[in-house]
Formats: structure tokens, C-alpha cells, sequence
């Protein structure tokens, strides 16, 4: 019954909407999302490349997917909360373009969840890094966010060496050249590489399409001689439907 009040004052007042579709929240209290595009979030469905986690409708069980047997990706496993589509699309994209993190928590929490089995036994998670001047011009690393709410040891032991164009701005041919090559350790991690030896990691992103940038991170990950390297993200954009270009957006160089 106080939450009931509590729910009807904060409506009154202040009219809170949804972080990502905007529409008027019936129970603010609860959180940033409405119930719509909680329940909207689409799930993966099997069968699924047990390498890569990506949907394929003619795998049998326990079948890697073509492109992982023909260019087996420097990681181990990879898992994703839900399909980039629906709601769980517009929760990513009022993340990282409208800046509404406050987001984060709850996608962390359905990656907690979906991707059990890729935390279990890790020994910490690694975000994957922006470019200095893109972390500036956005102001945070959506990818960051992400595995600080996982529960486990944060290791910022990535740096982006090379700028290139968004990967989300790429077609699919373009994305592994883009990726090749542009990520490596961070400095301190080089000079002190017993840290990552021998260490099992979790590769965290919001979103993953191709593979080609968290290929590249793994790679990375691998010559400093760690045992494991997984993949976890909040969506993944499955090959059964085609890859969508983000809103057209304008952001300014200078920061709010």
C-alpha cells in the first residue's frame, strides 16, 4: 500500500517517463524502464553456435556455426542477455547515444542472469575500451558500466591504440578490418603481464554483431598468456536478421 502511494505522489510530481521509450512509468519506484519494455526484451532462442552464441536455425546440437569453423574466434565462448532488437535495441541505444545510464544496472543484472555460466569460475570481467577521444566526446564507456554491475573484479586492462569509424557506422564486410589491429594491452598491464597470466576473463560489450571487436580484444587478451577468455554482452545481433544502422544522430564535440 506505501509503495502504491509512493508510485501515484512520484507520478504526480514529477512525471517520469521510461529511460527508453519515453512512455509515463506506472511504478517509478521499481526503476528507469517501464514493464513494456522489460517484458519486450527478445530472448535468443536455440538452437545456438555453442562457440560463438549466435542463432541458427539448422544447427544441430552441439554444432559450431560455419564461421566459427572456418575462422575459429580468439575466445572461448560467448553469451548475450537477448537479441538486438525490440526493447532491448532502444535500452542500448538510449544508453550510449541520449546517455542515460541509469540503464546500466538493469541490463547488467539480465547479463548476470543469461550469462551465468560464462561468469562462474572467471576471475574478473574486462570491458572493452573507446578511444580516448570517443570516451571524451561521449563521456563514459557504455561497455564500463556494463561490468561494474557483474560482480566481479573490474580489470581496465585494455586501451583502444587506433581510431577508426564506429563499428555500428560499418557493414558487416568492413567491421573485421576496422577491428584488426586496434586494440592491445594498456601500458601498465604490458609492464606487469603476470596479472592476466594464467587468468580466466570475461570480455564485456553492449552489443555484439559481427564478433570482429571483441575477436580483436581476445586477441589481445591471448598474448599475455591468459587461460581463458569469454565473451558476454547485453544483445547480440543474430545472423537470421539483418544488422540496423542507429538512429541518425548529431553529437556535438563538446561536452554537456
Amino acid at each position: 500500500m506505501l509503495a502504491a502511494i509512493s508510485n501515484s505522489i512520484l507520478r504526480a510530481l514529477l512525471a517520469p517517463t521510461c529511460a527508453a521509450c519515453d512512455r509515463p512509468l506506472d511504478a517509478p519506484l521499481n526503476g528507469a524502464l517501464c514493464l513494456t519494455c522489460v517484458r519486450g526484451v527478445p530472448s535468443i532462442p536455440p538452437p545456438i553456435c555453442p562457440r560463438c552464441g549466435d542463432h541458427h536455425p539448422l544447427l544441430g546440437v552441439e554444432t559450431l556455426c560455419g564461421r566459427c569453423r572456418s575462422a575459429p574466434p580468439a575466445f572461448d565462448v560467448a553469451r548475450s542477455a537477448g537479441i538486438y532488437d525490440g526493447s532491448l535495441r532502444d535500452m542500448i541505444h538510449a544508453l550510449k547515444y541520449q546517455r542515460r545510464r541509469m540503464i546500466g544496472p538493469w541490463l547488467s543484472a539480465r547479463m548476470k542472469i543469461d550469462g551465468a555460466d560464462v561468469l562462474h569460475g572467471a576471475d574478473a570481467v574486462v570491458p572493452v575500451p573507446l578511444h580516448l577521444f570517443r570516451l571524451w566526446q561521449r563521456g563514459f564507456n557504455q561497455a564500463d558500466d556494463l561490468a561494474v554491475g557483474l560482480g566481479l573484479p573490474v580489470w581496465r586492462v585494455l586501451r583502444r591504440q587506433r581510431r577508426g569509424p564506429p563499428q555500428a557506422s560499418l557493414l558487416a564486410s568492413e567491421r573485421l578490418a576496422n577491428a584488426r589491429g586496434a586494440y592491445a594491452l594498456s601500458q601498465g598491464t604490458r609492464l606487469r603481464p603476470a596479472r592476466l597470466k594464467g587468468a580466466v576473463v570475461v570480455l564485456v560489450d553492449d552489443v555484439m554483431t559481427t564478433g570482429a571487436t571483441l575477436d580483436a580484444c581476445a586477441a589481445a587478451l591471448r598474448s599475455a598468456e591468459v587461460a581463458s577468455v569469454r565473451v558476454l554482452t547485453a544483445a547480440r545481433a543474430v545472423a537470421a536478421r539483418p544488422l540496423q544502422r542507429p538512429p541518425t544522430r548529431h553529437l556535438s564535440i563538446v561536452r554537456r
